[in-house]
């Protein structure tokens, strides 16, 4: 059975003392946690050796939210992938609305950065979404599935089921974000499952991880999980306090079984 994700980034949030708590805190809730499910946190860069030492990898898989496609050399401000697996990440947040909208993350540096990733043994997780105007032009569908084919692109077939699909519509992400209800996540997820059987077969899709992001939170998190091509929540604000992130794992037990 696939294993339910849930997950948080935290963005630019955080010192060293409370993400040092955060972590202390949700230790008792990761040892609960049935293997059916897959923690996951993406701490700032600066707390990440951190959260990974306080947080052992058989409980959370801990991550990054960006790095450069390049191993080393003249990339003044960035982290290589070597230097993120190194300090003991495992996944990558790659091409969030938020680095496309404000640093110049572009298609191309998505699917460059998904090449990094999978070459040193990185689990990239690839943000995609819709604009507020694609969603009212009623393209949603055509332009999330344009964003995963593009990060996807020359990945080959058997590395496929590595890499994490997260669906934040960018309508739903932020303070003021309204989430989807559960059948326009459910839509979205089906457009994106469907279109990646077509593109490598059903065995791929069915296999490979598609998470919902943008205002999940106690109330909607349990019927995300629930929807059929949704396996997973990638949540902001609601897990940043450890027990809305102890709360969350719980659901998440509760709606697999």
């Amino acid at each position: 059975m696939k294993k339910i994700w849930v997950g948080t980034s935290w963005k630019m949030n955080k010192d060293t003392q409370t993400a040092e708590a955060w972590a202390s805190a949700v230790l008792p809730s990761l040892k609960h946690c049935s293997s059916r499910i897959q923690p996951f946190v993406i701490p700032p860069f600066p707390y990440l050796q951190m959260v990974s030492s306080l947080l052992s990898e058989q409980l959370i898989r801990v991550g990054v939210q960006n790095i450069c496609w390049q191993d080393e050399g003249a990339y003044t401000g960035e982290v290589s992938p070597l230097m993120a697996k190194d300090c003991g990440a495992s996944i990558v947040e790659i091409g969030h609305s938020e680095r496309r909208a404000m640093f110049g993350e572009t298609d191309e540096t998505v699917t460059l950065k998904v090449h990094a990733a999978l070459r040193h043994g990185l689990t990239p997780l690839v943000c995609v979404g819709d604009t507020a105007q694609e969603k009212q032009w009623g393209v949603s569908a055509e332009s999330v599935i344009r964003q995963v084919k593009i990060a996807l692109y020359d990945i080959p077939v058997e590395s496929l089921t590595q890499v994490v699909i997260a669906y934040e519509p960018v309508w739903a992400i932020g303070e003021h974000g309204v989430p989807a209800t559960l059948e326009e996540a459910q839509t979205i997820h089906q457009a994106i499952r469907s279109a990646l059987a077509e593109l490598y077969g059903a065995n791929v899709s069915q296999n490979m991880v598609l998470l919902y992001g943008g205002s999940v939170n106690l109330s909607n998190a349990g019927g995300l999980i629930e929807q059929p091509d949704i396996d997973g929540v990638f949540v902001g604000r609601t897990a940043w306090e450890a027990d809305g992130y102890s709360e969350l794992l719980s659901i998440a037990e509760r709606s697999g079984s």
